[in-house]
């Protein structure tokens, strides 16, 4: 049985974009993120992450992003590999045949679509990016862990990962690791019950 795992870069006021430049600019420069160390325990944590993952579960603009990104890296520890070959779902009504490897596009019923995968998929069903689809997983309940790696800046605008009209979510934490020198910290959540 999968999970949803919502994984996201994100700042210490919520925002998880570059508002400074276009989503491509965002995938060739790296954003704001990766202006700061997260070290060792940081690259290990996305490495397990991704390592661990049955799927990634994502909306049109960032598949788009990261299908012109990916398909061409390589890497000695495998991440490249997993993410290029594992299956890959993505939420759009104007995407209708995505070219890179393993990619599917899902149905028009979320709730229906992401319950399907929870059952057919081992592992953790990952969503990086993907701002308005986690805003509508978020909305409908389907998110089942959040692992938020907070870097240390307040960029005061850009998309933000909680919607301001979305629905009241308590959180449990689970998990808390800083990592790198630069005060970057990982958060885990559990909706609470």
């Amino acid at each position: 049985m999968g999970k949803v795992v919502v994984s996201q870069f994100m700042t210490v006021d919520g925002v998880v974009e570059d508002p400074g430049g276009a989503e491509k600019e965002h995938f060739d420069r790296g954003g704001w993120a990766f202006e700061f160390d997260r070290g060792e325990e940081g690259n290990k944590f996305k490495l397990d992450e991704v390592m661990g993952a049955g799927a990634l579960l994502l909306g049109r603009t960032t598949y788009e992003g990261f299908a012109k990104a990916w398909p061409d890296r390589k890497d000695d520890l495998g991440f490249a590999d997993k993410f290029n070959n594992m299956p890959k779902y993505v939420v759009s009504t104007t995407l209708s045949n995505p070219e890179w490897n393993n990619s599917h596009v899902l149905g028009d019923d979320l709730a229906a679509e992401v319950n399907r995968l929870k059952d057919e998929v081992d592992g953790d069903i990952l969503v990086n990016g993907s701002v308005q689809l986690v805003h509508a997983l978020s909305t409908a309940g389907l998110v089942d862990e959040w692992r938020l790696m907070v870097f240390p800046v307040v960029l005061g605008k850009g998309k933000r990962l909680f919607a301001d009209d979305g629905p009241k979510t308590p959180l449990a934490l689970s998990a808390s690791m800083p990592v790198g020198r630069d005060g970057v910290v990982v958060l885990t959540y559990t909706p609470k019950a």
